[in-house]
């Protein structure tokens, strides 16, 4: 009797200690059972206040004036040597040598590698992990950072609070290629399933970053996907990058999510983690709001339609200016026909010297009526 309650004693604990096996060893998924509203059963970190992503609120940003201009170091300096792409079956991502860096922070912060986050539905339907004011981007690019000054490793930096600094680059499309991309995207091919790896020529890193490295917005927040450790300084930057739509449909349907010996195949689409809860957390803004303003498509278009009017009626002003003043100098220039006019102070004086003789000769004819006719003389 003893020997078999010893024995189902042990076998209660087997089970148990099977039942919730190590988050390293955990399987996640973005949906599903094991999909990210599952993570804080199975990583703890997942469930706590200071989540990333977030949704950023320009009007309720804080501006700080001691927020400089990042400064990537090294990123254009790339040499000879390859990149890793890899397929870790969550994103692609590639790896960054460690000679990379970035200031502008506090602490010097060594680049660790970077990696995408993109939804399924083409433009216009998501894709991208912060959001701000609401809206959505296409998809999302991610520079991970260890803080080299302070840590030996990543491995080290990463359950540190301020382990991490993160640049998020906000991702939309539009007609144009992108070419500093399609030396990631155009060699995805490679790579298409899971745990596959392929060395790419190394490239300016830099390249895929925004021209304005300025105006961003930077809070306290963790990694997007599991562990979830909330130690990352996250910047993320106010302009956003522009790649084509047939570079987005590239990222959306190329890679899968299973390993190529899987009977179930398995796109790798819509990796990119839902907003998470502030929960009191402060977003700074590096620049103030009336200078980091957004239009909306409404307000540019009516912007755009007001200056054309108002550049049509003043070219329509200068014409008439121009066409006046032409006229003018022509009427001026041209001889005229028409006879000189008569100088009118003489007129008087003529008319004037006419009627005195007019009344001397009607005087001199009166007196001659009344003087006396002389008698005629007969001549014998």
């Amino acid at each position: 009797m003893d020997s078999l309650g010893l024995f189902i004693l042990l076998m209660l604990l087997c089970s148990q200690w099977t039942a919730v096996p190590a988050a390293e060893e955990t399987t996640w998924t973005y949906t599903g059972l094991m999909g990210q509203s599952e993570w804080p059963q199975y990583f703890p970190d997942c469930g706590g206040t200071s989540q990333s992503p977030v949704d950023v609120a320009t009007t309720q940003t804080k501006y700080d004036p001691s927020l400089i201009p990042l400064t990537p170091l090294g990123y254009s300096q790339h040499g000879n040597r390859p990149f890793t792409l890899y397929n870790n079956g969550h994103t692609a991502m590639i790896e960054l040598p460690e000679w990379m860096g970035l200031g502008g922070l506090p602490w010097l912060f060594s680049a660790v590698q970077m990696h995408l986050h993109w939804g399924s539905g083409g433009p216009s339907h998501g894709g991208g992990e912060h959001t701000i004011n609401g809206l959505s981007a296409d998809a999302e690019l991610h520079v991970v950072h260890y803080n080299s000054e302070l840590y030996p490793n990543m491995s080290a930096a990463m359950t540190q609070r301020d382990g991490l600094a993160v640049l998020g680059i906000l991702i939309v499309t539009g007609e144009e290629t992108n070419p500093a991309f399609n030396n990631i995207l155009n060699y995805l091919s490679r790579i298409r399933h899971a745990d596959q790896k392929v060395l790419i020529p190394a490239f300016d890193v830099q390249s895929l970053l925004p021209k304005d490295l300025g105006r961003y917005y930077r809070y306290n927040g963790s990694l997007t996907t599991p562990p979830c450790y909330q130690s990352v300084i996250w910047t993320l930057f106010h302009e956003r990058v522009q790649i084509s739509k047939a570079q987005l449909l590239k990222m959306e349907t190329i890679l899968y999510s299973s390993k190529a010996e899987d009977r179930d195949q398995m796109l790798l689409q819509d990796n990119y983690r839902v907003t998470q809860p502030l929960n009191h957390r402060v977003v700074f803004a590096s620049f103030s709001a009336e200078s980091g303003k957004e239009l909306s498509s409404g307000e540019v278009t009516a912007i755009v339609i007001g200056v054309m009017c108002g550049c049509v009626g003043l070219a329509v002003i200068i014409r008439f200016i121009v066409k006046t003043i032409r006229s003018t100098s022509s009427w001026d220039v041209l001889p005229s026909n028409r006879p000189a006019p008569t100088p009118r102070m003489k007129e008087p004086e003529k008319v004037k010297e006419q009627k005195q003789d007019m009344a001397l000769n009607s005087t001199s004819a009166a007196e001659r009526e009344k003087s006396p006719l002389p008698s005629l003389q007969t001549e014998p």
